[in-house]
């Protein structure tokens, strides 16, 4: 069960957004452009969620996870924040150097992959600090 509150939610994402375009089954032959779902308001105005869309919905959801999970101090804390800087490093590279990943999702997949680094190495030392108790 440690093991699996030390993985990092991000990689589920880059694995699955490479994945699905480097020739994986795309949706309607269009690929992460592809509708998922499409619906009528009642306002009149039409919804239409993308393979792109869901990929930044699950990431918000995925960013408030992380953050839930930085929250905990202890010995696995540290392999949870080494596992997330290694998942920035791959989207950071990913982005530089692969086509199929130089857009606008791919970017803000990455963006929110940094903010999981910074915001929970800032958590945890915030959270240690309180944890910490001095004698004087």
């Amino acid at each position: 069960m440690r093991a699996l509150t030390s993985f990092p939610l991000f990689l589920i994402l880059l694995v699955a957004y490479l994945l699905l375009a480097f020739g994986a089954p795309n949706v309607d032959g269009q690929g992460l452009s592809g509708t998922l779902l499409a619906l009528d308001l009642f306002s009149g105005a039409h919804f239409r969620l993308t393979v792109n869309g869901l990929f930044l919905a699950l990431g918000v959801v995925f960013l408030f996870l992380e953050m839930v999970k930085s929250t905990r101090t202890g010995p696995g804390s540290v392999m949870d924040h080494l596992l997330s800087t290694l998942v920035f490093a791959a989207f950071l590279v990913t982005f530089v150097v692969m086509r199929a990943a130089g857009n606008e999702t791919f970017f803000l997949l990455m963006l929110m992959s940094a903010v999981d680094v910074l915001a929970g190495f800032t958590v945890t030392l915030a959270a240690a600090r309180r944890d910490l108790v001095v004698d004087r």
